[in-house]
């Protein structure tokens, strides 16, 4: 059964890791895909050509979702050539760690612009179609750690919890045109970044975790699935803790 057949989303920083598997996920379920990259090109180009493969219509942009310009711009090309969006999934997004007496303001203000700003740009570019066509979904990528904190994260979880309260005020504020805004908080999830850990601190970790695994990528991207599709018509506002049992 494909759940996003017809749909356009848009998602961002899909170059690799969980953005990749949730633009796979979605061309899978019939969705057209048009998705962000900014610094992997390459990786960008080959995923276009990998999902084209699945029958729907697949475009990548190379587009920076910090920049307000750039965020409208892109909205305004993929509604030129798709037609519409229906769906936008805020994915883009980086960590610079650090100790707050070491954290520098460009480390803090860098994160902030990448994590939370572009949330804004998308939301407030992409809710314009939305409200005309009465209908969309947003969701937006938050973390665990944009709910209970981590030592030596404080720019990456006030950028994660921002991204929790701006959402729920839009699933006020929009919710009575139907354009429903939920929230995903990954936790200990494997992709590329994880793989470089010692896989000692990786299975203390675990076993922290009450299910006693980290997650897959697959397991976001199917709460994302769910989000976008009409399964969940009803839901709003809400943040879907994908991470195990961790919180």
């Amino acid at each position: 059964m494909k759940l996003l057949e017809g749909k356009t989303a848009l998602i961002t920083g899909a170059s690799k890791g969980i953005g990749r598997k949730i633009a796979e996920k979605f061309a899978d379920h019939g969705a057209n895909v048009a998705f962000t990259y900014l610094s992997s090109v390459e990786k960008g180009l080959a995923l276009e050509q990998e999902l084209q493969q699945s029958g729907t219509k697949v475009k990548g942009y190379k587009s920076d979702a910090s920049r307000f310009d750039e965020a409208e711009k892109l909205i305004n090309d993929i509604v030129t050539d798709f037609g519409t969006v229906d769906i936008v999934v805020n994915n883009a997004g980086i960590t610079k760690d650090g100790l707050l007496m070491r954290m520098s303001e460009q480390q803090w203000d860098e994160v902030l612009e990448v994590n939370l700003k572009s949330v804004f740009n998308l939301t407030k570019a992409a809710s314009k179609i939305m409200m005309k066509n009465r209908k969309g979904v947003f969701i937006n990528m938050s973390s665990v750690v944009g709910v209970q904190g981590n030592a030596g994260q404080g720019n990456y979880a006030a950028s994660k919890a921002g991204i929790i309260g701006f959402s729920k005020s839009m699933a006020k504020e929009l919710g009575s045109r139907n354009i429903r805004t939920n929230v995903v908080a990954p936790g200990f999830i494997k992709t590329e970044m994880t793989e470089v850990l010692d896989p000692k601190v990786v299975q203390g970790w675990e076993q922290g975790i009450p299910l006693k695994r980290a997650g897959e990528t697959d397991d976001v991207a199917n709460a994302c699935v769910f989000l976008a599709s009409d399964l969940s018509a009803y839901i709003t506002g809400q943040v879907l803790a994908v991470d195990g049992g961790m919180l």
